[in-house]
């Protein structure tokens, strides 16, 4: 196999669990923090819990959201499939600094809003205003 490509494959790897911390760092307060703060439950509790929640979150949906975010946002025909490759790694890389950066200056964003608005500039640079697919970033965005 080409040592380029596995370096690529390796490094979105890498890229993915520092997006998977940075949404971590980002959201585990939202869904934990007020229900531990008002004591219904410990933190011990709120971990497990959400623990679980995130894995059936991630059974059940996880393939229309990989799908959506794969399919649904950029129109990928007519993209060369290297340019696919490092504009999708690009994007998460840019989504993961940006959600970082903001976390430690304590701004609130969406994770969500952060990967498919670089999504969307990668779609803008590869091939124009028509290679975004607008209606489903609307649907997404709303």
């Amino acid at each position: 196999m080409d040592p380029v490509f596995l370096f690529i494959i390796f490094g979105a790897g890498a890229i993915g669990f520092y997006m998977a911390w940075s949404i971590g760092s980002n959201d585990v307060a939202n869904s934990m923090a007020t229900a531990v703060g008002a004591k219904a439950i410990t933190f011990r509790q709120a971990v497990l819990i959400t623990g679980v929640l995130n894995i059936v979150g991630a059974v059940f949906v996880g393939g229309h959201v990989t799908d959506t975010v794969r399919k649904g946002i950029v129109n990928t025909t007519g993209i060369d499939n290297h340019v696919l490759l490092l504009g999708f790694v690009a994007s998460l890389l840019a989504a993961a600094i940006w959600v970082t950066l903001s976390t430690w200056k304590e701004m609130p964003i969406s994770t969500t809003h952060s990967i498919i608005g670089a999504l969307m500039g990668f779609g803008l640079i590869a091939g124009g205003t028509s290679t975004v697919i607008w209606s489903k970033v609307g649907s997404v965005v709303a």
